[in-house]
């Protein structure tokens, strides 16, 4: 399939460098095709965003909910084959798939449903007759950058409430899953979005670039790599620009010796292989306290062991391939290297031969680690591998826990309610999970990451309102 960049309500080939979209199971196998968008389309794209958002910021709530809602029943009508095409050109298995774009039509029906709560607060005033009121505004035209690995629903959360809070977009999804964007980008036009409100350009960081150092965009939204976060990061710094990014982890799963590990060893298995470890909140460091070590990671080897990879369209399939031949090399240098400084693998690591060569994949892997000193304890490799650790006890398993530079998400398996909420004050993470899985997330509720994992307001629930608004404090007083 051919897909075409999205400009002031027309589709339009692009005017740069043209890219393909292989199939990560069977790379000789493209799935769509297209070119990336030319500086003169990028600067065209933000015109008409700008052009479009006094319009779309008047538009009553309920009709800018319209749009949502119907954009979301396109999804939901379309799950199936949209799911499939998902599989192919990103690597989850089917069922996670078809799951994702069922669940971004779900965050659409969530921010549709805003229309309906408050949208502002009216304060007592000191003064008589008088009263203060709070009322939020749009913030104008964001800047929407969004990766590979969940193709549907990151720019799901972020464009719905950048919608519904009366904002126009222009979007720039991963070029490695253009596919996915385009049937985004379609419902939601075909749903009634007025032209330029919404606007897609493929392209790689030089369009990334031009969105983010664009005067004519407001606010810029991230999701991606801790040093590509770090960079938009301070480039919105210089330019005063608000800046909203969700970026790497390094997250920990604590297994401690009240735990029923076998709950624990099947939750922590998928955290760590479900959508092949490609998940900012999955599980790469699991800590288990000694008195149970040798059972929890006995447990989790063998379950590791059962999981069936290969093409993730067939049924039986639990772990499909990375993204590129790229991630494979950097995850499979990663285990080396790790090996190379003392850890020993649980489970068997080395990289694949036969059928299973000729695509992205790699095994689910868990290595015991001799120290934390190893570059793996420190080092994201976004795959499916685990370094597990022992701890004495409780505090020194949380203590390890905390001992990452990034912060996004945990998870602890305790029947202790004090140790749980010990973790709560002592892990600094955006996310905690207590007794299940430290990947996953819900629409209605925050979601970001601290130290390094994150900058700026957080996504999902009515805290992506504090990004796509800002507030006017309105003292109204009776004429005199």
């Amino acid at each position: 399939m051919d897909v075409l960049n999205l400009i002031g309500g027309r589709w339009a080939e692009g005017a740069g460098a043209e890219f393909a979209d292989a199939n990560p199971a069977r790379p000789d196998e493209i799935v769509a095709r297209g070119r990336f968008a030319s500086a003169a389309q990028v600067e065209t794209a933000v015109e008409a965003a700008r052009t479009a958002a006094p319009e779309w910021a008047s538009t009553p709530y309920h009709a800018r909910a319209e749009v949502l809602a119907g954009a979301a029943a396109i999804l939901d009508r379309n799950a199936e084959e949209w799911g499939e095409e998902l599989t192919r050109e990103e690597g989850k298995t089917l069922a996670e798939g078809v799951g994702e774009v069922r669940g971004a039509a779900r965050i659409l029906r969530y921010y549709a449903s805003e229309a309906d709560r408050e949208n502002g607060e009216i304060f007592p005033s000191p003064r008589s007759g008088e009263n203060v009121l709070v009322v939020r505004r749009p913030v104008g035209t964001a800047g929407i950058i969004t990766p590979f690995n969940f193709p549907i629903a990151i720019p799901a959360w972020k464009i719905a409430p950048a919608l519904i809070y009366g904002n126009t977009v222009v979007w720039k999804p991963s070029s490695l899953v253009p596919l996915l964007a385009q049937r985004l980008a379609r419902a939601l036009a075909d749903a009634g979005l007025p032209a330029g409100t919404l606007n897609l350009v493929y392209g790689e960081g030089e369009v990334g670039g031009a969105i983010v150092g664009h005067p004519g965009v407001t606010a810029v939204s991230f999701t991606g790599s801790t040093a590509v976060g770090r960079a938009i990061i301070a480039r919105c710094g210089e330019l005063g620009k608000p800046v909203q990014t969700e970026l790497g982890g390094k997250n920990a799963s604590v297994v401690l010796a009240d735990a029923d590990l076998g709950h624990a060893a099947e939750q922590v298995c998928a955290g760590a292989f479900r959508s092949t470890g490609q998940k900012c909140t999955a599980t790469s460091r699991l800590i288990v306290e000694e008195a149970v070590a040798d059972e929890l990671l006995a447990r989790v080897a063998r379950l590791a062991g059962d999981i069936t990879v290969g093409d993730p369209l067939r049924p039986d399939v639990r772990m499909g391939p990375l993204i590129s031949e790229a991630a494979r090399e950097r995850v499979t240098a990663g285990v080396r290297r790790a090996v190379e400084e003392g850890a020993t693998p649980l489970t068997d690591a080395a990289p694949y031969t036969g059928d299973l060569a000729a695509g992205w994949f790699v095994p689910p892997t868990l290595m015991e680690l001799p120290a934390t000193g190893v570059e793996f304890w420190r080092r994201e490799l976004f795959g499916p591998v685990v370094g597990a650790i022992r701890a004495s006890g409780p505090r020194e398993a949380l203590r390890l826990a905390d001992q990452s530079d990034h912060g996004l998400s945990a998870a602890i398996f305790t029947r202790d309610l004090g140790v749980a909420l010990s973790a709560v004050d002592h892990v600094r993470v955006g996310v905690l999970h207590v007794n299940s899985e430290s990947a996953g997330t819900f629409p209605h509720v925050p979601f970001g990451g601290v130290k390094q994992s994150g900058f700026g307001p957080k996504e999902q629930g009515r805290a992506a309102r504090d990004f796509y608004t800002h507030t006017v404090t309105v003292y109204l007083g009776a004429p005199a």
